[in-house]
């Protein structure tokens, strides 16, 4: 999975809550935003059908490792495709969990020791992970195959930010951004599904 030097929070909620609570935040949806499940079954961006969508991995991850989920990316594993996901405990350790996209099942998880130090316990913001995604899916419908909190962006002065990926009903990939503290979406780059570039760093006023 990839990683970032920097990551971010969600919710203050979200951060002192239990394990259940955790997942309701995470993964029940938001009448503002929309609920990570209604991408479930579209196609991924590797071209298989993943039945369990970014939200219900994160639901099952939190289950497994209470507290904050940062980042899930969809990536294949030894010809095998998974969810992987990176949880802030309650422990206040790092976590790697693995989630089966086909059932949702936990397929492993670990701490994830940081020799290097420089990975911080995540910051408050006030838009979830399933209402990033529900943002996202408003702008470029489909499925969301990679979705991470990050604390700074030079095109967007310094704004913490949802960074998603997008694969489209259109058969494109969309990568957009949705604003941490407004749920406003701008749109990083978009290929259209035939190698057509459109690179799109406006804000969508």
């Amino acid at each position: 999975m990839k990683r970032k030097i920097v990551i971010a929070a969600v919710t203050a909620a979200v951060l002192v809550g239990g394990g259940a609570a955790t997942a309701v935040a995470l993964a029940g949806g938001d009448s503002n935003g929309g609920d990570a499940r209604t991408s479930a079954g579209s196609s991924t961006a590797s071209g298989d059908a993943a039945r369990v969508a970014v939200g219900d991995a994160a639901e099952a991850a939190v289950r497994a490792v209470p507290g904050t989920v940062t980042e899930a990316e969809l990536d294949d594993e030894d010809g095998r495709l998974v969810w992987e996901l990176d949880v802030y405990g309650s422990d206040k350790a790092w976590h790697d969990v693995t989630v089966d996209p086909g059932n949702g099942r936990v397929l492993g998880k670990h701490v994830d020791n940081d020799d290097d130090g420089d990975r911080r316990a995540p910051r408050k913001t006030s838009v979830t992970l399933d209402r990033a995604v529900g943002a996202a899916l408003g702008t470029a419908p489909g499925t969301v195959t990679s979705i991470e909190l990050e604390d700074h962006d030079g095109r967007s002065g310094g704004a913490v930010h949802w960074e998603v990926d997008v694969r489209g009903k259109d058969g494109g990939e969309h990568e957009l951004n949705v604003d941490a503290k407004t749920a406003k979406v701008t749109v990083d780059r978009s290929h259209d599904g035939h190698g057509n570039d459109d690179g799109d760093d406006r804000d969508d006023d």
